[in-house]
């Protein structure tokens, strides 16, 4: 499967910077809800209601997709890598 990866940078609660990326398979084109899938893990790490737009995700580029994280999208439609300040 071939994915697309999303980089996203979202200032959380405590002013921090978080990084990461979320990943949804390459023929997912509606940004609306690309956003969702990243506000879905914002609440799951409590950042809810933090913004979450075109100015905080942007599509970065197309890649294959290592075997768990293409379970990871058939099962839930999106894969998250944690890159800094998620936790």
């Amino acid at each position: 499967m071939k994915i697309a990866v999303w980089d996203t940078y979202v200032t959380r609660k405590d002013g921090k910077i978080m990084h990461f990326d979320i990943l949804v398979d390459e023929n997912l084109k509606d940004e609306n809800q690309i956003f969702e899938y990243g506000k879905k893990y914002l609440k799951s790490v409590m950042q809810e209601g933090q913004n979450l737009t075109s100015k905080e995700c942007v599509f970065c580029h197309i890649d294959k997709a290592p075997v768990e994280v293409e379970k990871q999208i058939i099962k839930s439609g999106f894969a998250i890598i944690e890159m800094e300040n998620c936790y």
